[in-house]
């Protein structure tokens, strides 16, 4: 794993709170081969859900991705329902996978689908996953509550004025930089 912001960027120790504020740290992670074996075979018995963009195909990106957020989450355990993926016993985090091509920049955004609000997960976790499955980046993490009160809503359609991209679904963006580091999961 390697980290990519200078250390006077990545964190900083509020002594009066006596805790750890940290900045976005994108971390990358290079895939392990028994992730990529356990997540065909959950991919393949999953199949396509209900309302899913790529239709089916993003599945296999979407598993490899929460096998490497829980190599960061201590006494996380997989889950896999249709609200969350990880529990620990404090919290449940839904982990949002997207594909990619290149190296992703902390003004990148994280997104969720309008339809997906309902889902009862108090965090998320967001990945960027290289379509040949060679590494990724574990993007950070929010808590659910914070990532609405803060994300800009898009309907399908619109173009977002960061980046340009035309949304094919009615979402809900944050950038990257909004998040909190990985490594500070508690």
């Amino acid at each position: 794993m390697t980290t990519w912001l200078p250390p006077e960027e990545q964190k900083r120790y509020d002594m009066k709170a006596n805790k750890v504020i940290a900045k976005t740290k994108i971390t990358e992670v290079f895939v392990e081969k028994k992730w990529i074996e356990d997540a065909t075979s959950k991919a393949q018995s999953l199949g396509v859900l209900k309302n899913s963009i790529s239709k089916g195909k993003g599945n296999l990106i979407g598993f490899v991705g929460e096998y490497a957020v829980l190599s960061f989450i201590k006494d996380g355990h997989m889950s896999n329902t249709y609200d969350y993926d990880i529990t620990t016993p404090t919290s449940t985090i839904d982990v949002k996978t997207k594909g990619c091509s290149s190296v992703p920049l902390d003004h990148y955004q994280c997104s969720i689908a309008a339809y997906n609000t309902k889902q009862k997960c108090s965090h998320y976790a967001f990945v960027r996953m290289f379509y040949d499955f060679e590494k990724c980046w574990v993007l950070g993490w929010i808590e659910k509550e914070k990532y609405f009160d803060e994300a800009k809503f898009l309907k399908q359609g619109e173009e977002d004025g960061d980046n340009g991209y035309i949304v094919k679904a009615d979402c809900y963006n944050l950038p990257i930089k909004k998040l909190n580091d990985i490594e500070f999961f508690s």
